[in-house]
């Protein structure tokens, strides 16, 4: 029997731990949950099997059917309702702000407004910035889809707004690695902490500084599709590019090839290469621009021979140095050493 249309769009990774957090959502108000699960063709026998798991698809449509049938987008998670349409309302209230930065802000405040059950909070230290959620009542048997998905919702909007994957560093939860911990590495990249104090992610704190790059049109258009965006992961990062040039300048000796800088970035190496495309670069260029800015420096404030700042930038001898930097920067090694010109912008293949 050939499976449906929602079974067979992705593979099926969301656990029915989440699934069957959304049935509790429907027993607190006292409602029949058979035409949600119907509706994203759950069979009671699925729902009753902890190793089961959905697809994207059909998760996005059992959360939107419930949503709308019990007219609260918490799923029964807080104290008092969270009618249809408000995470529409938060995302319009972040939708004029001049940055990611301001826009995170914002939706943190507004969510007060409608809860005080939880609070989410932006802060900067250490060189990341973090968004936690603070706990003001037992979440109960809700507790861990009530902070995965708060955490996803404000993500999935901060990606969408700036157009860019917010590639994060860390993610932490305040309780133990639940059986399906292995569907969190789809949810959220990074290191990842169980039995911490409290849920938070962080991330490059560079990603607040970009500006929102969507307007009233397209938000209405994401809103008829939000959900995939709590779901799967946004594919492109605008600070892909940025983030390669401080791997190759700062931890070299680890970023000698695409695998080896693809794992520090926690992404494959096609994604890697793919990424950078579509920001219309390539990693060789990022490799010949991070080494002509490396050996310019070096022979502006250095007095190292040309041939052994050849090899620390990784050329096998002189010559072929020598022929790369002209390309690079119309002048050789030589005349850049004892006129200190600037180096050029531009990068050439060696």
């Amino acid at each position: 029997m050939s499976s449906s249309p929602l079974q067979s769009t992705r593979r099926a990774a969301t656990p029915m731990a989440f699934v069957r957090a959304i049935v509790r959502g429907y027993e607190r108000y006292g409602v029949d949950p058979s035409e949600a699960l119907a509706q994203a063709q759950i069979t009671p026998r699925e729902l009753a099997d902890p190793q089961a798991r959905v697809t994207a698809a059909q998760f996005e449509v059992l959360s939107g059917f419930a949503m709308q049938e019990l007219d609260d987008e918490a799923l029964g998670w807080f104290r008092r309702k969270l009618p249809w349409g408000s995470y529409g309302m938060l995302c319009r209230a972040s939708l004029g702000a001049p940055d990611l930065g301001v826009a995170i802000k914002r939706w943190c405040r507004h969510l007060r407004l409608l809860t005080n059950d939880i609070t989410l909070e932006l802060s900067q230290a250490d060189g990341l910035a973090t968004v936690s959620i603070t706990e003001h009542r037992p979440l109960g048997d809700v507790r861990e889809f009530c902070l995965v998905s708060n955490l996803r919702f404000l993500h999935g909007y901060a990606c969408w707004a700036i157009d860019s994957r917010v590639s994060l560093s860390a993610t932490a939860f305040p309780f133990e690695a639940p059986p399906h911990r292995e569907a969190y590495p789809l949810m959220f990249g990074g290191s990842l902490r169980f039995g911490a104090e409290r849920a938070s992610y962080s991330f490059d704190p560079r990603y607040l500084a970009l500006p929102l790059r969507r307007d009233e049109a397209a938000l209405r258009t994401m809103l008829r599709r939000a959900l995939p965006l709590t779901v799967l992961q946004y594919r492109r990062d605008r600070l892909l590019g940025q983030r390669v040039r401080e791997l190759l300048r700062t931890r070299a000796a680890e970023a000698t090839t695409a695998e080896a800088l693809a794992a520090l970035l926690n992404l494959s190496t096609r994604t890697l290469h793919r990424q950078l495309m579509e920001e219309g670069v390539s990693l060789q260029a990022l490799k010949d621009e991070i080494r002509h800015r490396t050996a310019a420096d070096q022979l502006r404030r250095t007095d190292r021979p040309i041939k052994q700042i050849a090899l620390a930038v990784g050329f096998r001898n002189e010559k072929s140095f020598s022929r790369a930097f002209r390309a690079w920067s119309g002048a050789t090694p030589g005349e850049v050493r004892r006129n200190g010109l600037p180096p050029a912008s531009g990068t050439a293949n060696p």
